[in-house]
């Protein structure tokens, strides 16, 4: 009997489990290989991060979402080098050698500082869990901190929050940050008013949500100005400390950032020694493979695929002579990872590849309650409706029975009460850096 044509997927997200879903009937043995043991909700991870949702509301191990896929195997290993014309994978310092016939890499994208790799440490972004979990700590402990601070001039210092970066990453979280405070920690603490929070949203560019139609930007900017949220708008963040952010000769006092502005690919792709874009994308051709190794596909985050004219979303500006790309989105990524399963099946099956055409399944974001954006086709709409749509449409993308009932649950929870479920902070050290170690005494005033 001939061996099975070898399958392995790098990353277990969006992409790659579309990808490994595709693949269940094929006559192909598959490896999915992430440094994680969980696939992630990641649209919903502003939620974890502002303890609204817990961590297991929005993941689910990968094992058991392809327990009942028999040609699957699902392994715990973080990919440290890819060999393109050997065909072999290596991972954990070279103990785990993974041979394939096929590749397929998914491996997400991180946080792009522009330079100032210095920044993260003192404004961490938001992709993983573990991200989620030290923004909640870090937007909690500010409150905690600010009840114990005698110093009405460090209140408000420790009730600043700063979000950088306009897109729907940074206009979510700024809109949830007021709305928690004001409705959810009411009555929680005698020293300090939580209505005091002061949220500033900044954005490079001369618009919030500029993927959006400038109609659903304005409305938007309009949506959180009503919440209290000073959005400052081709504003670029210039340096940021333990306790600033400058936009220019401008400096913000505050104690907590949370950074939202960019994406970077996985660094896998550069080691992989593949051509990339500023931001570490690989350049693919069409049917999404890399030039020169056609059993290589590069997909999501990771990939620089360029859209034909038909494909622009409706309500999405095109520069003139610039190319468009298949944007950063769930569904995106979702939709790539089937086309290149369908690839493979296609060169199995002796027939020629198709190009990758990305259908737009359209845009949203929430702002706070009753208050969102949505662009679906030629639908542009705003407040309530739309925001009861994202509701819907996030229930049904969720993965598993479970965590649908369980956010259900929990935003009908937060609804009614204002309150978040998932307040707890269960992990105090390491300190944030701007944090002291040891704090000087304080006495209360009589």
């Amino acid at each position: 009997m001939a061996e099975r044509p070898r399958v392995v997927i790098i990353g277990s997200g969006f992409g790659g489990l579309a990808a490994a879903k595709a693949l269940r009937h094929a006559p192909v043995d598959i490896t999915v290989l992430d440094r994680t043991n969980h696939y992630l909700f990641q649209p919903l991870l502003y939620q974890v991060a502002t303890g609204v949702l817990s961590p297991a509301d929005i993941a689910v191990p990968s094992r058991l979402l392809l327990r009942r896929q028999r040609n699957a195997t699902v392994l715990l290993a973080e990919v440290e080098s890819v060999d393109l014309e050997t065909r072999l994978l290596q991972a954990e310092g070279g103990k785990l050698q993974i041979p394939f016939d096929y590749l397929i890499v998914a491996p997400g994208a991180r946080h792009a500082y522009f330079g100032h790799s210095e920044w993260e440490p003192l404004a961490p972004g938001l992709k993983t869990l573990e991200d989620a979990r030290e923004i909640r700590t870090r937007f909690l402990l500010a409150f905690e901190r600010a009840e114990r601070e005698p110093d009405p001039a460090e209140q408000a210092l420790l009730l600043t929050f700063v979000v950088v970066g306009g897109g729907p990453t940074g206009v979510e979280l700024a809109g949830i940050l007021p709305t928690i405070a004001r409705r959810g920690f009411k009555g929680d603490f005698r020293r300090i008013d939580p209505a005091r929070i002061h949220v500033v949203l900044v954005e490079a560019g001369p618009r919030l949500l500029p993927t959006f139609p400038e109609r659903l930007s304005k409305r938007a900017f309009r949506d959180l100005e009503t919440l209290g949220v000073q959005c400052r708008t081709g504003a670029m963040v210039t340096q940021i400390t333990e306790d600033s952010v400058y936009l220019g000769d401008e400096r913000i006092p505050t104690r907590t950032v949370f950074w939202a502005a960019g994406n970077a690919a996985s660094p896998l792709i550069r080691r992989m020694g593949l051509a990339v874009d500023r931001a570490g994308r690989a350049q693919v051709l069409p049917d999404l493979s890399v030039p020169g190794h056609p059993h290589v596909f590069i997909i999501g985050d990771a990939a620089a695929a360029e859209m034909t004219v038909p494909d622009v979303p409706r309500g999405h500006a095109r520069p003139s002579g610039a190319a468009s790309y298949v944007p950063g989105l769930a569904t995106a990524a979702q939709q790539m990872g089937g086309h290149a399963a369908e690839g493979i099946l296609r060169t199995l099956a002796r027939k020629e590849r198709l190009p990758f055409r990305y259908r737009d399944r359209g845009s949203m974001a929430v702002i706070g309650r009753n208050r969102a954006v949505a662009l679906i086709g030629p639908l542009q709409l705003g407040g309530r409706v739309a925001f009861w749509l994202w509701l819907l449409v996030h229930i049904m993308y969720l993965a598993g029975f479970r965590n649908r009932l369980s956010v259900l649950v929990e935003w009908g929870y937060a609804y009614f009460t204002f309150r978040p479920g998932a307040r707890l902070l269960t992990d105090l050290t390491p300190p944030p850096p701007h944090v002291a170690t040891q704090q000087p005494p304080q006495t209360w005033p009589e």
